[in-house]
């Protein structure tokens, strides 16, 4: 399975490409950040990210893309961008028929290191010693894509199990 995660922001969007199978050692793609420039124009500033999720869903092919779930913070205004360039990369996936996955931030913390209060430093190292990289992804948000992709390998075989017993149970349901 083939993640492409993407960590939402207007300045810096992490994204990060991980390969695997759960219970697998897994393998890093490409791992980088998409910036715009902070005094430009809001429209131009989600182009730009559009552009460079297109590129990066052009280069590497993902059948899945991950995607931090936008969650309430006390700044509104951060808030808004996060969910703005968010909405781009779930838009630049469906535009392609790949499905999108929303993990939270504590999901994703939880799932990569075992706490869903670690703090950056723990989710970069965890994704360096997960990855066999050399040193943690920079900036923070690089590594955060990768955990968020890596997150997705491992929860979604039971996530695809719960939903179709779901819909087994659903479609079981409508017959009787």
């Amino acid at each position: 399975m083939r993640v492409l995660g993407v960590d939402p922001g207007l300045t810096r969007c992490g994204v990060g490409v991980v390969e695997g199978v759960a219970g697998r050692p897994l393998t890093m793609i490409g791992v980088g950040v998409v910036r715009t420039p902070a005094d430009a124009d809001l429209g131009h500033r989600l182009v730009a990210i559009e552009q460079g999720i297109e590129q990066w869903l052009d280069d590497h092919r993902p059948e899945f893309v991950a995607v931090e779930r936008v969650f309430s913070q006390h700044n509104v205004r951060t808030v808004m961008g996060t969910a703005q360039a968010s909405a781009v990369a779930m838009l630049c996936a469906a535009r392609r028929g790949i499905p999108v996955a929303l993990h939270t931030p504590s999901e994703v913390k939880a799932a990569v290191t075992g706490s869903g209060r670690a703090d950056k430093a723990q989710v970069g190292a965890m994704v360096t010693r997960l990855l066999r990289l050399s040193a943690p992804p920079k900036p923070a948000d690089a590594a955060d894509a990768l955990a968020l992709a890596i997150c997705h390998i491992w929860r979604a075989p039971a996530q695809n199990r719960l939903q179709q017993a779901v819909a087994l149970h659903t479609s079981k349901g409508r017959t009787a």
